[in-house]
């Protein structure tokens, strides 16, 4: 398959990988998706195998942008459509009503989990909380404060221990004013019986919530975070694109999506800044790049150290051609905001994502963001799972049919010529009406936050 006109090698949809389409000679450009994703290592002959054997990338550290704005604004669409949330007290709306127990530390992560298993409250174990310092304790805070104001939690029990680092009153000094009868807080050292007593405060949590039915919300408030994992050949031909359909339909109905994983768009940054609305968010799109790309070399690795391993099996050569692939889940619409760690989403439209491409991290950054619902593409499969939804969409119909577990939606039909686009979209209107995704009936829901500083 030849994806674009200007493209000098093809794509094998038996196996993912690459051919010539033409005699390459040594240091030319090999062109996928009709951009350079590397050049030649080596003479190529037509109908050669293309791969990390005769393939370099041409990627290089810091460099300048320039803003040349191209883009066309996605027509907006006067619609009814609608979706069953809960609208919360303070006006935000939630896609479920779930009691959520947020650590403040790792210390009692087990106490959260016994917490979970009497209760049926969700728990989401981490280790941090305490023995950080400097911007990593800060981030670990805004990504908690993230999960307490989450509307898809009808209630919040914020449990500590009492001698980290951040402590409740810490803590709550970052979190600000909340509502007393949706988020409490227990600290285990206070407590004789710290099972007993944390019980009862999350049946009071559990009381207010069953306050809250759902009802229809206009679906411009709905907010949905874009991600990949394990991606092979067909990533960029049926699940990611499918995906950046789906975002550009959402977006011209007013909701929002949430692009991340900043080393997954070297190479392919460009054209995301070109999307971006205007001078103040091209510069904030840089910042992101550049900042990301010295937080590598600031640890003395490349750049461009990427793809992964499962990656090149799946037929991905370089960063390039992963990121040209990835960046399509972006879809065609203009970049209204640029969030950073802990940001919350407050302009509808795309938006990207300050973090690096780790699943766990990644998904947990997208959720802290406000997202109501992850959409996760997959070539490899993978179980793992955030607080909010992961619906997993496969970019081959072999994996969906082997792990018809973890994967919610096939997207592996795109090559027998289906458009799936509304299918896709439906399907996410049934998850936010309350239809379990692969993770929630798995119980497959976690969390890990960004570290880059000393612990004590």
């Amino acid at each position: 398959m030849k994806i674009n006109p200007l493209d000098n090698v093809e794509v094998n949809l038996s196996t993912g990988h690459k051919s010539a389409l033409c005699d390459i000679k040594k240091g030319e450009n090999i062109i996928k998706y009709g951009f350079p994703i590397g050049h030649a290592t080596e003479d190529i002959k037509a109908g050669d195998h293309v791969h990390t054997h005769n393939t370099k990338t041409n990627l290089s550290d810091i460099i300048e942008y320039t803003y040349k704005p191209n883009f066309t604004p996605i027509e907006k669409v006067d619609t009814n459509y609608c979706f069953m949330g809960y609208v919360r007290e303070n006006g935000d709306v939630g896609i479920r009503n779930d009691i959520w127990i947020v650590n403040t530390v790792g210390c009692v992560n087990k106490i959260a989990e016994r917490l979970a298993k009497i209760t049926g409250a969700k728990a989401f174990p981490h280790p941090f909380g305490c023995s950080q310092l400097g911007d990593d304790q800060k981030i670990t805070q805004t990504i908690l404060k993230g999960m307490v104001n989450h509307p898809n939690a009808g209630g919040v029990l914020v449990l500590g221990l009492g001698c980290e680092n951040n402590n409740l009153e810490v803590f709550k000094e970052v979190l600000g004013e909340v509502n007393p009868d949706r988020v409490k807080f227990f600290n285990c050292q206070d407590h004789d019986d710290d099972i007993e007593d944390a019980v009862k405060v999350i049946e009071e949590l559990k009381a207010y919530a069953s306050k809250f039915e759902r009802q229809p919300v206009h679906i411009s408030k709905l907010r949905v975070g874009l991600k990949c994992g394990g991606s092979d050949g067909y990533s960029g031909i049926t699940g990611n694109p499918l995906v950046g359909r789906f975002s550009d339909k959402l977006i011209s109905y007013g909701g929002s999506t949430v692009l991340t994983e900043v080393p997954e768009m070297f190479g392919a940054e460009h054209l995301l800044m070109e999307r971006c609305i205007n001078e103040e968010i091209f510069d904030k799109s840089v910042k992101l790049i550049n900042n990301f790309k010295e937080y590598f070399i600031r640890h003395n690795q490349v750049v461009y150290e990427n793809p992964s391993p499962g990656n090149k099996a799946g037929g991905i050569t370089t960063l390039e051609e992963k990121s040209l692939g990835c960046v399509q889940k972006g879809g065609k619409s203009e970049v209204v905001d640029v969030l950073d760690y802990g940001d919350i989403l407050s302009k509808n439209g795309l938006n990207l994502l300050n973090g690096p491409g780790n699943d766990i991290v990644a998904i947990t950054n997208l959720m802290a963001s406000g997202v109501h619902m992850i959409l996760f593409t997959t070539g490899r499969g993978t179980p793992v799972g955030s607080c909010v939804p992961t619906i997993k969409i496969s970019t081959n119909s072999d994996l969906a049919k082997r792990k018809s577990g973890w994967i919610d939606f096939d997207a592996g039909e795109i090559l027998n010529g289906k458009d799936l686009t509304q299918e896709l979209f439906d399907y996410c209107v049934e998850v936010a009406n309350g239809r379990l995704s692969r993770n929630e009936e798995n119980g497959y829901e976690e969390i890990s936050i960004f570290k880059d500083g000393v612990t004590l």
